[in-house]
């Protein structure tokens, strides 16, 4: 059993993998302001909510997007597990070739879903991770990540737009009744939600366009599973990309 954890900027996901198999999974509020210690005492009071003693975890591995936490989950890993994780980053074998301008720059949860990509699923292949930022990920026929786009989150775009505009509320991403809103509200969560699907759709065909190739498109994280069912494009969703990808990453270190 590994524990498995990813900083995001909205939440930390903390996941214990037996292989593949996520047995639990839990998440901590991303504050900047936390001590190793405190991250200690919230790690150790989720491990006892899932009922599973330190001693059984062999090892961990860690992906950040958020740099000033890295350390202080990095050292409470170890305080927890008395060893430290390993860390997505320069030096770390991941398999994954990065054909980008600085390949130290593509951001650790995109190498991981990319590398659960390439070990469950075919190539040619487009990666969506709809969270606190969109990223599209593109990996080519050969298993080379290529390159993407990085957009506005749907949760980030849509409390920006309330907060610039006095007569706009804050609302829930719930999934529109209609197309046409009739009312402030239903037209925010038609905008949103249809405009995200225009805009992932138009995206991949437009890739498709270039690459000149047929693509799986494969979709993670939480806003996603809303938003595909607006899309015209077959997309698969899988939760748990970035999880299995760790997984895999672990693997090929611990060996």
């Amino acid at each position: 059993m590994i524990l498995a954890v990813d900083i995001g900027n909205t939440n930390i996901v903390v996941g214990l993998l037996e292989g593949t198999t996520i047995l639990n999974c839990g998440r901590i509020a991303t504050d900047r302001k936390k001590t190793d210690m405190d991250f200690v005492i919230q790690l150790k009071l989720m491990l006892s909510i899932f009922k599973v003693k330190e001693e059984l975890i062999e090892g961990s591995i860690l992906s950040s997007v958020v740099p000033e936490l890295t350390n202080q989950l990095v050292m409470a890993i170890k305080t927890l597990l008395d060893k430290k994780p390993y860390v997505i980053g320069p030096g770390i074998k991941t398999g994954l070739n990065i054909k980008i301008d600085n390949p130290q720059t593509l951001g650790a949860d995109r190498v991981c879903d990319a590398v659960c990509v390439i070990e469950e699923y075919k190539v040619p292949a487009i990666i969506i991770d709809m969270g606190t930022a969109t990223t599209i990920s593109v990996v080519d026929k050969y298993k080379n990540h290529i390159g993407g786009m990085i957009i506005p989150g749907i949760k980030t775009s849509l409390d920006s737009l309330s907060l610039s505009a006095s007569q706009l509320p804050y609302i829930s991403l719930d999934s529109p009744k209609n197309l046409i809103g009739k009312n402030t509200v239903e037209c925010m969560q038609s905008g949103i939600i249809y405009g995200n699907a225009s805009l992932i759709d138009g995206l991949i065909d437009k890739i498709k366009e270039e690459m000149k190739e047929d693509f799986i498109v494969i979709a993670t994280g939480g806003y996603s599973k809303i938003v595909i069912n607006y899309c015209k494009n077959k997309i698969i969703y899988d939760p748990n990309l970035l999880l299995k990808g760790l997984y895999y990453i672990y693997k090929k270190n611990a060996n």
